[in-house]
């Protein structure tokens, strides 16, 4: 785990300074050590880096940036390739030694004997740039989730990449412009992390599962391509005891390559079902290692898991380190938090998954595992009801679509009015779905933004579509989980993950996210998903009896590291209202300030309009520590 940059330069001071500058901003992702290479093309300096934390092979064998035996081939490596001990093997047997036991150096030669076909081989999560100095061009990788990041700008002033937007901010010779597409559909529906574009103008995420190839002779940059896409095509011949059995397997298998590790581990706690299962399968395969979790523990009765996390840490014998935090602590952290995390983002549970890795840091653990990812494969959350209303009414099981309804609406939370929102907002599209929006009090022009600036901006005021494209009919939860992997949904968690747990130099694992795993769900009936009852993760709920508590496994509610709506101090924080009008000049910005204000000081208090206040908060606070 470290973080990874580079770039092409016209001049080798300039590329020595500002790669320099990158490593520093992003210490915190590596500080066991760093390195550099540049390398002289003619007319072109490249220059690649990476700062490490040493996780595997703690030796300097794992040193980057790493070189083939022949010279010829160099990589910067962000992520961990689990299962590299079996493609060490087969890499044997086509005649290949190793130096080390490094991740790193097997997929190096992986991918100097397989290239992009390697890619589905790994167990793993990764972002890698390879040089090929023979054909001068730079191939750029990332992970089939995007749980590693990979930040690229690619204009006249040079090819740049980077692991977080601090680094590639330093790389850059200016300091880019605003996004304000991204701006307005951040701030008005809550719309980020959803896509190639980022918060600034000619800086983008490289998307999951992408690769793409620099030709260093022009400099040029491909368009990225994917190596991966998920497919919601329903494997044949299913049984509900066949999948339980295969799932259950993969699960474990999971586990196990995730516990590999030459440092101290750990897991993030919350209580639900996700991470509850990691910790019991974590104590199913080694019966004796040491546990320990990590927990955040809300004052809100409301959202206080501890109960369920006492159960899961006496279950296994673990060590249990539990946190709780203050409107104060959310204050004196915001800043921190904020620069950690590079661009703004959602609501407050980010903060207690950002004290819940300090306080893995303080014990001493350097990876953990999270129960991230599940809830887009398995169909979690509330079971989406409207996708699965739609794949019975498309496929004529009208009595079958009338029986989920109604039993869907008995959970906890859910009613037969909320299943018919759902479904309405799945059968509809543009205007009519902007319409029942504005219905439910969600307006695409608040009064509080300066439209004029914003239509002169081509900026398009209206919540962006992200809809999965027409698959196979009866597939319609399958189709919203591909999305939900790949480009939206996932996305934005797994950013709140990297970055937290970065932040304190410690590597965050998601052993849920494999292509096998994620392969093997895909094809599974929509029912075995979420059952006819509404039950959500149906398969892994009984594919997890005998490893986790029986009271675990039945629970109907899903709360997570949520942290309380009182937490975030308003009135603490609306003074950066003030010191924001006073560094920008109203006449060149976006935001009505008056209209801002009365947000904050006449607004009723609701869970909507909360997360609308936090994140103007939010976004004005980024907007000063930047300086954009």
């Amino acid at each position: 785990m470290c973080g990874i940059a580079g770039g092409l330069w016209r001049d080798e001071t300039d590329a020595s300074t500002t790669i320099d500058l990158a490593l520093n901003a992003m210490y915190h992702r590596g500080p066991d050590s760093s390195g550099r290479n540049l390398f002289d093309f003619g007319d072109i300096i490249l220059g690649l880096a990476q700062t490490r934390l040493s996780i595997l092979d703690l030796s300097s064998a794992g040193h980057q940036p790493m070189h083939s035996k022949d010279g010829r081939w160099v990589i910067v490596f962000n992520g961990e390739i689990y299962n590299y001990r079996e493609i060490r093997s087969q890499l044997q047997l086509l005649g290949y030694s190793f130096s080390s036991q490094s991740d790193t150096e097997v997929l190096l030669a992986a991918w100097i004997q397989w290239g992009v076909d390697c890619l589905p081989k790994l167990a793993g999560m990764f972002a890698f740039v390879v040089l090929d100095k023979q054909t001068r061009s730079l191939c750029c990788v990332r992970d089939a989730f995007g749980v590693k990041p990979f930040f690229y700008s690619n204009s006249s002033k040079g090819f740049k990449f980077a692991s977080e937007m601090q680094a590639i901010l330093a790389l850059m010779p200016f300091s880019p412009p605003l996004n304000m597409q991204r701006v307005y559909d951040y701030l008005v529906h809550g719309d980020y992390d959803s896509g190639a574009d980022t918060f600034y103008e000619g800086i983008h995420h490289l998307p999951p599962a992408h690769w793409f190839r620099v030709d260093l002779t022009s400099g040029i940059a491909d368009p990225p391509h994917p190596w991966w896409t998920p497919s919601s095509a329903e494997m044949p011949g299913w049984r509900f005891d066949d999948a339980v059995d295969q799932l259950r397997e993969q699960f474990l298998h999971n586990i196990r390559l995730h516990l590999r590790s030459d440092v101290p581990i750990g897991a993030a706690l919350s209580g639900g079902i996700d991470s509850s299962a990691v910790v019991c399968a974590m104590r199913y395969l080694e019966p004796t290692m040491p546990i320990h979790t990590f927990s955040y523990i809300a004052k809100d009765d409301s959202a206080n898991e501890e109960h369920w996390i006492d159960r899961v840490n006496a279950y296994v014998g673990a060590i249990s380190h539990k946190i709780s935090v203050t409107a104060a602590d959310l204050v004196r952290d915001l800043d921190d938090m904020i620069c950690a995390q590079g661009e703004p983002f959602g609501g407050t549970s980010i903060y207690a998954q950002y004290r819940v890795y300090q306080l893995a840091k303080e014990a001493g653990v350097t990876a953990t595992l999270d129960g991230q990812g599940a809830d887009e494969m398995l169909g979690g959350y509330i079971g989406y009801p409207g996708q699965r209303l739609r794949s019975l009414l498309e496929t004529g099981k009208f009595r079958s679509a009338f029986s989920f309804w109604n039993s869907w609406s008995k959970w906890p939370g859910r009613s037969r009015l909320l299943a018919a929102k759902y479904l309405g907002s799945e059968l509809t599209s543009g205007s009519l779905n902007a319409c029942l929006r504005r219905l439910d009090g969600k307006s695409n022009t608040p009064n509080w933004i300066n439209l004029r600036v914003l239509r002169e901006q081509g900026v398009v005021l209206k919540r962006q579509s992200h809809r999965p494209k027409p698959g196979h009919r009866g597939r319609r939860v399958i189709d919203e989980l591909s999305l939900s992997l790949t480009q939206r949904g996932l996305s934005s968690l797994l950013r709140h993950g990297d970055r937290n747990s970065m932040r304190f130099s410690v590597e965050s694992r998601v052993p849920f996210l494999t292509l096998d795993m994620v392969n093997l769900l895909l094809s599974m009936p929509e029912e075995f998903l979420v059952s006819s009852s509404g039950q959500t993760k149906s398969v892994f709920r009984s594919a997890m009896r005998g490893i986790v508590p029986e009271d675990i496994l039945l629970r109907k509610d899903k709360i997570g590291f949520a942290t309380p709506r009182r937490l975030i101090p308003f009135n603490a924080l609306s003074d950066l209202i003030v010191l924001y009008k006073n560094m920008y000049p109203r006449e060149q910005e976006f935001l009505d300030f008056e209209s801002v204000a009365r947000v904050f000081s006449e607004e009723a208090s609701n869970e909507y309009s909360d997360r609308r206040k936090w994140r103007l908060i939010n976004f004005l606070r980024w907007r000063v520590l930047f300086g954009s």
